[in-house]
């Protein structure tokens, strides 16, 4: 695996990441290893809530956010999956599968910054990755808030059908396009992504970790891990997952938004198969697209917040 080095100095002049960013290196295997960059802000003796964020974003998506948990008395940290923003990126894409990211993650929070009794918050691709680590570690996980995304499984017992390696649906045709396209530019998804117009400094934020080609490999091979298939090698661990899932009781909480167009019934499941979902002030924000995050960062953060304060009070 050759792996692809990214400088931190990327995001320096960047107004709206105010944001100390720390680094830590996790194993590899062949004796190499992974950089991946993160922010911890906040009192460390306080509750402490992980963002994971997913493609074609970095930790940059959760800037409000992590402002408005840690002025509500929170710990936020805040991790560039591997291949993404400012860590490290192998170079090929088949050096990415959606196991590799759970493990990669999981060593950087439950290992190297030995984190516990936590609470996530999951966007996208990170819900996945997210959700897989509270299957794997439930103890570990002390609640969720889950937004614009899914957990897509199958059931090992039914045969696949003929054509199971053949893509379908609709980003069967956006997998092709991000494999086989000579360019790879993540920050121009946003209009995709977002309802409202794309601010230039906010373009701009998107696209300070990539001033090459080389270094968007991962948001590349991020799009070829889309469940397009029937035999995607996710679908059968994410159906075990779920059997864990079914049995988990701590607070899970969907904040999804009316104009998503990746994943708009993905709270359904959450809702309905996890016991934590019950009872939660789950909410369709209303004006928001996939990146809710940028379009309605006000009404997004006061319900993250007033979820938080009722499950974990800060005392503030």
């Amino acid at each position: 695996m050759r792996i692809i080095r990214t400088s931190a100095a990327h995001a320096d002049g960047l107004d709206d990441f105010p944001f100390e960013i720390r680094e830590t290196d996790i194993e590899a295997g062949d004796g190499q290893s992974l950089t991946v960059r993160y922010v911890d802000e906040g009192p460390r003796g306080a509750h402490t809530v992980v963002f994971l964020h997913g493609n074609p974003s970095w930790m940059y998506i959760w800037r409000t956010s992590i402002a408005a948990v840690v002025a509500a008395g929170y710990r936020a940290v805040a991790i560039d999956l591997v291949g993404m923003g400012l860590s490290d990126k192998p170079s090929e894409m088949g050096d990415y599968t959606v196991q590799r990211h759970i493990d990669w993650t999981s060593d950087v929070l439950l290992g190297r910054l030995g984190l516990s009794g936590f609470t996530f918050v999951l966007h996208d691709w990170g819900g996945i990755i997210g959700m897989r680590i509270a299957a794997d570690r439930p103890g570990t996980v002390d609640g969720m808030c889950i937004s614009n995304t899914g957990l897509p499984s199958r059931d090992p017992s039914v045969p696949l059908p003929e054509d199971a390696s053949t893509p379908k649906g609709a980003f069967a045709g956006f997998q092709k396009f991000a494999r086989e396209t000579p360019a790879w530019e993540p920050w121009a998804m946003l209009d995709g992504v977002m309802v409202t117009p794309v601010r230039p400094e906010v373009r701009r934020g998107y696209a300070a970790p990539y001033p090459d080609q080389s270094l968007t490999i991962g948001s590349r091979a991020f799009t070829q891990l889309l469940p397009t298939t029937a035999d995607n090698p996710m679908n059968t661990p994410n159906w075990h997952a779920w059997k864990v899932l079914e049995q988990y009781r701590r607070p899970v909480l969907t904040l999804f938004s009316d104009k998503d167009v990746v994943a708009p019934t993905g709270w359904r499941d959450i809702v309905a198969r996890i016991p934590g979902a019950a009872d939660q002030p789950h909410r369709i924000l209303e004006g928001g697209g996939h990146f809710l995050q940028e379009d309605i960062p006000g009404e997004f953060n006061s319900a993250l917040v007033a979820w938080l304060e009722h499950n974990w009070p800060t005392g503030n």
